[in-house]
């Protein structure tokens, strides 16, 4: 029954017990507000010019929100922040802590300073950690160059690592030439990316966009990744990952490995890979397993809803890895891979065979699904599908023909 319905008298009450309810709510919430301390690095020395060290701010005010009993804020304001490389470690008083970011935090010029280190801004052991917008600035193209030139080069920095810690958000962060990676989860369960922005050249080395590895339950939503390496690559005792709404290009695709590095290695699985658009990318959508001896495995992987736009290779799986024929003494992957399916996957490819299955002749790919595949060679050719030690289905419309 509408309000208006009501007799006079009733739609009085009505009317305020609906203005103590919002007076009562706004209250509320006010108070939540309030209850969440909030420290500004600036308040705490650090300056936004981005030439003064503001690493101890930092530290300083991590300090106090990780000792404070009650939901924290760390405020970075506009402005440039250069920061060394930095450790925010547990176990704090609190599991909810913000960085709202309004400014950029940047590297050192001199790529030697965090060169060498794992990490350029790293969360170790936290719990409840949120990242909300900012800027991260690895100032990465200097080291890049170093390792075109021949040099002896440092390996270079993660910019962001996040490792054995649960419940991290990430939100509407953006990461500019990274040294290495961008961003790393190690060992963490239930983290949540959305609205990430990464960016480095096309042939930055080992740059790659988000990583995972030895998690559950990561979710990577609504992102865009260019860089030169893989967009996002996933690693071994990765379970449960949910990748959605993503824009690859430049970059290697989204990979599933290296695997198989290691005899003794946990499994991936239950990968899924949703609507994902990959723009003049060297790979699609990728399984890469070192050609050695391995306990690995890769299974229930699901890729839905794909478009290739002049993509080297739409959809691969190699398992016959060997940089540099180094490394290798068996030349045959011990990675088991299967219930692979690829399903609406469409668009170009810039090679003749966009479908290329090169699986182990020990351990053939088993249970490979296509359904409804068309993918054609320079927009218009037919294209070709290449299989070797793989076996499966398909369904619907296929093209290229299945070779499974």
């Amino acid at each position: 029954m509408a309000l208006l319905d009501l007799p006079c008298r009733c739609r009085i009450v009505a009317l305020l017990s609906l203005i103590i309810f919002v007076a009562f709510s706004h209250t509320a919430l006010s108070a939540t507000a309030a209850a969440a301390a909030t420290y500004n690095v600036v308040g705490l020395g650090a300056k936004p010019d981005g030439k003064t060290d503001s690493t101890k701010a930092f530290v300083a005010a991590w300090a106090k929100a990780c000792a404070s009993p009650k939901p924290t804020v760390v405020y970075v304001p506009p402005g440039r922040f250069l920061l060394k490389n930095v450790v925010f470690g547990g176990d704090c008083n609190n599991n909810a802590i913000t960085f709202r970011i309004a400014g950029t935090l940047v590297a050192p010029s001199d790529y030697r300073v965090i060169g060498n280190s794992d990490n350029w801004i790293s969360f170790h052991h936290v719990n409840g950690v949120t990242i909300a917008g900012g800027i991260l600035d690895a100032q990465g193209t200097s080291l890049w160059a170093c390792k075109k030139s021949g040099k002896t080069c440092p390996t270079g920095a993660t910019t962001l690592g996040f490792s054995n810690s649960n419940n991290i958000k990430v939100v509407g962060l953006t990461s500019l030439n990274s040294q290495m990676f961008h961003i790393v989860i190690n060992g963490c369960n239930n983290v949540k990316m959305q609205g990430v922005k990464v960016s480095a050249s096309g042939n930055s080395p080992n740059t790659d966009g988000i990583h995972v590895q030895m998690s559950t339950g990561v979710t990577i939503l609504n992102s865009k990744i260019g860089t030169g390496d893989d967009c996002v690559s996933i690693g071994p005792g990765t379970n449960s990952l949910w990748i959605e709404d993503i824009a690859c290009g430049p970059g290697h695709g989204i990979s599933i490995g290296s695997l198989g590095k290691d005899l003794n290695e946990e499994g991936v699985k239950n990968v899924t890979v949703k609507t994902a658009t990959f723009r003049g990318t060297q790979n699609g959508l990728r399984i890469k397993s070192w050609a050695r001896p391995s306990s690995g495995s890769a299974r229930n992987i699901l890729f839905q809803h794909a478009v290739m736009i002049n993509v080297q290779n739409p959809i691969v799986i190699d398992q016959n890895y060997c940089p540099d024929n180094k490394g290798c003494p068996s030349q045959v992957s011990g990675v088991k891979v299967s219930d692979v399916t690829y399903q609406d996957i469409h668009g170009t490819s810039a090679t003749e065979v966009a479908v290329k299955f090169n699986c182990s002749s020990e351990y053939p790919c088993n249970n490979i699904r296509l359904e409804d595949v068309k993918l054609t060679y320079k927009n218009v050719l037919p294209a070709q599908s290449s299989c070797n030690h793989a076996a499966g289905t398909a369904s619907g419309l296929v093209l290229p023909s299945s070779c499974l």
